[in-house]
């Protein structure tokens, strides 16, 4: 799929697809551009062409923080790519490597025109409420327990909407809040950035087949009125509602033990005990599910079980940080492991790979933490208030 609107030469590609490789090279060929868009940021450009990164990386930096979550749906993203790439006989990104190694044989400028992807999904989180976040969950789990079932492809279909902007699109019926960040403001972006290269003369931009439609409206006027510094910044929440709710935990614990102590003296001991019992095991029984659902070794299940009760009362850290310490230590990945993240297609490589599974045991460590706090706090004002 070709657009020309005046210098700038539009090739829509399905990101999967031989023909689109073939049909890049020829574009390239036959336009001869002074400059080469592509539909690429700079993290993507060197998951495509650096891919022996992931050896030089140290794994405990993806332990902390948010890291592990970005890192497994990125996987599992680029896995469902790999697997349509696979029915197709073509690589994913393998038009846009093309078209990289292309421009660069001819002496062309190369220009990454895409916003980074973490930007992306990071502004998509701020704006999604928490029924669509817990919605996005409960897709993302039922994804990872069924994708891997036969599923025919129709190239036809995808040369319409590629399959990046395809998960998009499917992202913003889930949460439609999230919808103009991952659509409209990427056509926006990606708009702006092709006109400001256009400066230097001919442009011929690779984009995804389903962008063409929105860059091109842009393209038509001659210019798209937006500061882009303002689309590449995560805008802050006023109030942090989680960061709140974690502080009120372990305040809220320690005023219902104080409670108990000053109504009912030394006779209240035992009530103490028993709400000190129950959080820990409310908390750790719930935290060592996780990582056991993961498929931690036991020493990771049993740190995560021991970790948690206290770590639901400390906000700076977590009982998945433990336990995927533990597990890194018992079951360090590997280089072939790391290698291996580039291939992975099914639920199979997911559980195999040591990688994937030291995310996934701090992220369900973490979430069973977090669960067994929601369900452990009305139980011990139930104890420590009615007894």
């Amino acid at each position: 799929m070709q657009v020309k609107v005046g210098d700038v030469l539009l090739v829509g590609t399905a990101h999967v697809s031989p023909e689109s490789v073939k049909e890049v090279k020829e574009a390239i060929e036959s336009y001869k551009p002074d400059v080469v868009a592509v539909e690429l940021c700079k993290s993507r450009y060197k998951v495509l062409t650096e891919k022996e990164r992931w050896e030089e990386t140290p794994i405990t930096s993806f332990l902390r923080g948010g890291k592990a979550y970005l890192l497994l749906a990125q996987t599992f993203l680029a896995s469902i790519q790999r697997k349509i790439g696979k029915e197709l006989g073509s690589e994913p990104g393998a038009e846009m490597v093309a078209a990289i190694t292309e421009a660069k044989n001819k002496g062309i400028e190369v220009a990454l025109v895409d916003r980074d992807i973490s930007v992306t999904l990071k502004r998509a989180w701020r704006k999604m409420g928490f029924r669509e976040k817990m919605r996005l969950a409960l897709e993302f789990i039922k994804a990872m327990i069924g994708y891997d079932e036969d599923e025919d492809f129709d190239i036809n279909e995808l040369m319409e909407q590629d399959v990046i902007s395809a998960m998009m699109e499917e992202f913003g019926k889930i949460a439609p809040s999230a919808t103009d960040v991952l659509i409209n403001e990427r056509d926006k972006y990606i708009a702006k950035r092709i006109l400001d290269e256009k400066k230097k003369g001919k442009v011929l931009a690779v984009v995804g087949a389903g962008h063409i439609q929105g860059i091109e409206s842009y393209l038509e006027k001659g210019e798209v009125n937006v500061d882009i510094s303002s689309l590449e910044k995560v805008p802050k929440k006023r109030v942090n509602v989680a960061k709140m709710i974690a502080y009120a935990v372990p305040a809220l614990f320690v005023s219902v033990v104080t409670w108990v102590l000053v109504t009912s003296g030394l006779s209240s001991l035992n009530k103490v005990l028993d709400l000190f019992l129950w959080w820990f095991l409310i908390n750790g029984f719930l935290a060592a599910a996780g990582a056991a659902i993961a498929r931690g070794h036991p020493l990771s299940v049993l740190t995560a079980f021991v970790a948690a009760p206290f770590t639901s009362l400390n906000p700076a850290v977590a009982a998945g940080w433990f336990a995927g310490i533990v597990e890194a230590k018992l079951r360090m990945p590997t280089v072939k492991d790391f290698q291996q993240l580039n291939k992975v297609e099914g639920l199979g490589d997911f559980l195999n790979n040591r990688v994937i599974r030291l995310l996934m045991v701090v992220a369900l460590a973490n979430l069973g933490s977090t669960i067994g706090t929601v369900v452990a706090i009305p139980y011990i004002i139930k104890i420590g208030l009615i007894g």
